[in-house]
């Protein structure tokens, strides 16, 4: 696998598809706090997007499409100089049987209709941190973009998953989110001449390189020189330039990776301590359960313990 591939199939990539909305006349919305990633499409008209306390406004129109990053409270509107109201209960007040959200506001001959569909993509475990770390607050992809038509497709498919409950919903759904979020950091990278953080990384061939190859062989006995190596770079210029990139050393980021495998498979699957701690490059359980217990603040036994009761709740 390459290593979006490997962090995505990691995450366990869900998704709640909050609402499709049709809108007229003058209206602005705030939406509190949430968890990871928001994204939505216009399927008619346009609307204005901003992250609350900033200044500015970023204009969507139809067929775009936007992926909110960072968890911070946002707001929407057809008119953006109005007073935003609280979004979620005048929603669920409003909400028809069908599951479509619409509001009629002021002014109706004013502003164009508008109609958006949007969800969420919530993420299993803290693998998620890799993905989102240095994204910008708001990705817009416009119509224009190569990559948006495949993403309008796959929204309507989401959308008609989470209606009337059809046998397969749970995994269609899955799927589709993950087919969603996968096209959208494609779009993301390809209109990026130079994108920050984990995802700009994996752009650059020595770093990108490297990457995968700490994704691919976690139990490898890796050190800095071997990694340097092995992309052809000295172990001086590899580790500032995987450190400008990534945000962190080498070695501290596959030990961050080496635990999230480990995570994983403590929460889904019956391997052994020892099974896990070798698959992970520990030469033995001992070590393993000493450096996840400096991590976590709990023994492998019982953070595995604590998962499954939560999963049974």
């Amino acid at each position: 696998m390459d290593a979006l591939s490997d962090v995505l199939s990691l995450l366990r990539v869900s998704s709640a598809l909050s609402s499709r909305f049709e809108g007229s006349g003058a209206w602005a919305f705030r939406f509190p706090a949430y968890q990871h990633i928001k994204f939505g499409g216009v399927l008619e008209g346009r609307f204005h997007l901003w992250i609350e306390g900033e200044r500015d406004s970023l204009v969507l129109e139809k067929g775009d499409f936007y992926l909110l990053t960072t968890g911070q409270p946002f707001c929407s509107a057809s008119d953006p100089t109005r007073k935003p109201l609280d979004g979620p209960p005048i929603y669920r007040s409003i909400r028809d049987a069908d599951g479509v959200v619409r509001y009629r506001g002021e002014d109706d001959q004013a502003f164009s209709s508008v109609s958006l569909a949007s969800g969420r993509f919530t993420f299993e475990n803290d693998a998620g941190e890799i993905l989102l770390r240095h994204l910008p607050p708001i990705i817009h992809l416009r119509a224009k973009d190569v990559e948006t038509p495949a993403l309008s497709l796959l929204l309507t498919l989401l959308r008609g998953e989470t209606g009337d409950t059809q046998a397969g919903a749970a995994v269609a759904r899955s799927s589709l989110a993950a087919l969603v979020l996968v096209n959208a950091l494609r779009a993301y990278l390809s209109n990026t001449a130079l994108p920050a953080g984990w995802l700009g990384a994996l752009s650059d061939p020595k770093i990108g390189r490297a990457l995968s190859l700490m994704h691919a062989q976690p139990g490898e006995r890796w050190t800095l020189e071997s990694l340097a190596s092995t992309v052809n770079m000295s172990r001086t210029a590899f580790a500032a330039h995987f450190r400008e990139l990534v945000g962190c050393a080498p070695l501290e980021y596959l030990n961050r990776w080496r635990m999230a495998v480990a995570r994983t498979a403590l929460r889904h699957s019956d391997e052994s301590l020892a099974q896990i701690a070798e698959r992970i490059g520990y030469l033995s359980d001992t070590a393993f359960s000493i450096a996840f217990k400096r991590l976590h603040g709990q023994s492998p036994g019982r953070f595995r313990s604590e998962a499954r009761l939560v999963a049974h709740i």
